[in-house]
């Protein structure tokens, strides 16, 4: 038998948990015939077939579940031996992050400058998108890091909680109607409907004013800020997003007796495979965070 290669056990971990070429072949960068044939050498070397087509992909045999658990306890010892030899600066990898807006509008460049002043050689690759959509991403392994409105509920996933992100009311500069009466009498901007904090804006307002209040959802939160801006609408957006505009007096806070509650964000990521430089960009995620609190 020929030595084993941890480049080949690491495709055949990715076809594993896949259960697909194609999709091992994504994830690793690499052409589909790259992938069979690391694959066929894996077995050539073990003298055994390790998986099966059948309808639904790629099926582990019984000798290839066998070597599932040998496989990983190799790809712990690789990553330990990064983590604890290997010099930050010499860590060539790349990380999937994704975003949502939120982040991306306000402290996402900070967190690239400080990932990249650690790991300098780290190859990055950004996605925004609703946190919806970066849950399902993440547990789909189509990125590495989700920073979205969490903690992820799911036994795969390790969050890192961040600080929490206030929201308040703002109005153009230039509103004719009362302060009292704007959520009354203006539609009011802000999350996009298959959200979380959209659902619970949408409650209280109901309770407090009834169903004929108006709402623009919107995927877009700097949509969101423009329209305000405008005077088309109010909008319950992040603090965090908006001290530029109230600063230059383009947008001004207003408080109607209520604010709507602060949003929880997380770092998450997959616990399994271990991967050092994940969790690292975590809590570098979270510094960066709390600094900008």
């Amino acid at each position: 038998m020929r030595k084993l290669k941890l480049d080949l056990l690491q495709t055949f971990l990715t076809v594993a948990r896949f259960k697909s070429v194609s999709k091992a072949a994504d994830a690793l960068y690499l052409t589909q015939p790259a992938v069979t044939s690391r694959i066929k050498t894996l077995e050539d070397s073990l003298g055994a077939v390790l998986f099966e087509r059948d309808a639904k992909g790629m099926r582990l045999t019984k000798r290839g579940g066998l070597l599932v658990h040998y496989a990983e306890q190799f790809q712990h010892l690789a990553d330990m031996v990064e983590e604890r030899v290997v010099d930050a600066s010499a860590v060539d990898q790349l990380i999937r992050l994704g975003a949502s807006e939120t982040i991306a509008q306000s402290w996402l460049p900070d967190f690239i400058g400080a990932l990249r002043g650690k790991f300098p050689l780290l190859k990055i690759e950004i996605s925004v998108d609703i946190s919806l959509n970066l849950r399902e991403q993440l547990l789909g392994r189509e990125i590495d890091l989700a920073i979205l409105l969490g903690p992820i509920s799911d036994f795969t996933v390790d969050n890192v909680v961040l600080p929490d992100v206030p929201l308040a009311w703002f109005r153009s500069a230039d509103a004719v109607v009362e302060d009292d009466r704007l959520l009354a009498e203006m539609p009011i901007a802000t999350y996009a409907k298959n959200t979380r904090p959209y659902r619970d804006l949408r409650t209280a307002l109901f309770a407090r004013y009834g169903p004929d209040v108006s709402l623009f959802p919107s995927s877009s939160l700097s949509s969101c800020f423009r329209l305000v801006e405008a005077g088309l609408c109010v909008g319950a957006l992040p603090m965090s997003m908006a001290k530029g505009l109230v600063s230059s007096g383009k947008l001004v806070l207003f408080d109607p007796g209520w604010t709507p509650a602060p949003l929880q964000f997380s770092a998450s990521f997959l616990g399994e495979p271990r991967n050092h430089l994940i969790s690292a960009a975590a809590d570098i995620a979270r510094e960066i965070a709390v600094a900008q609190s």
